[in-house]
């Protein structure tokens, strides 16, 4: 469940800003001044932080720039809201990276609405977690690689070599490199390591070992053509 936080000072649109957003699936949680939301950021960061502009003490703007200066919240998404007719706090709010604002008076179902198109649009796009060439597929949850829908066992050094090339298809690595990347060392140029996991990495994979290309006087890519 996302987080929020709602900096406003005064408490009754506070308790309602709370509410509304408690009633649609969010935790919430409110807070009257800039002192006490930078104390509370010590602890726990939340999903969005919807920040006043007008507050006692430190103002919303200067929060916000507080906010984008730290490396701990630059990424916070923070929504403003502003006074009808401010529209220079709108913009310099905006050009300090605010994600969006609020005008005064504003509706409940509009704030929602806002949050979660706000939290839609920054949340961090999710890692491809399965890989998938021809008829081998590389699950990188679960560590594990089916060729034509069976599971092959590999040893650790030839999963991540096959991990390595399939996450860069196309790409020509040459042997220091992938002695490099993948027992993490350099390469030592008179041992055959990397090329003797290379041809058991082909036979494991079966019809599908041409898909590991020999690349001349360079060493070895992935061929999403083969």
């Amino acid at each position: 469940m996302d987080m929020i936080w709602c900096v406003e000072d005064d408490a009754s649109i506070r308790d309602i800003e709370v509410y509304a957003l408690s009633s649609t699936g969010f935790a919430a949680r409110g807070f009257e001044d800039g002192a006490s939301f930078l104390e509370a950021l010590k602890d726990e960061v939340p999903a969005l932080v919807i920040l006043d502009v007008m507050l006692p003490g430190t103002d919303g703007v200067e929060l916000l720039r507080r906010l984008k200066a730290s490396p701990d919240t630059s990424e916070l998404p923070v929504i403003m809201a502003t006074a009808k007719g401010t529209e220079y706090d709108k913009i310099r709010s905006l050009d300090i990276g605010a994600d969006d604002y609020l005008v005064k008076p504003f509706g409940m179902m509009e704030m929602v609405s806002r949050v979660k198109a706000v939290l839609r649009r920054c949340k961090p796009k999710q890692t491809e977690h399965i890989l998938t060439l021809d008829g081998v597929t590389l699950n990188l949850d679960e560590h594990t690689v089916e060729v034509d829908g069976e599971r092959i066992a590999l040893t650790y050094k030839e999963y991540e070599l096959l991990r390595l090339f399939m996450s860069h298809p196309g790409m020509a690595f040459t042997r220091d490199r992938l002695f490099c990347d993948v027992w993490g060392m350099d390469y030592c140029g008179e041992t055959r390591t990397v090329d003797m996991h290379i041809r058991t990495l082909r036979q494991k994979l079966g019809r599908h070992a041409n898909l590991i290309e020999t690349v001349r006087n360079v060493g070895y890519r992935l061929d999403p053509k083969a």
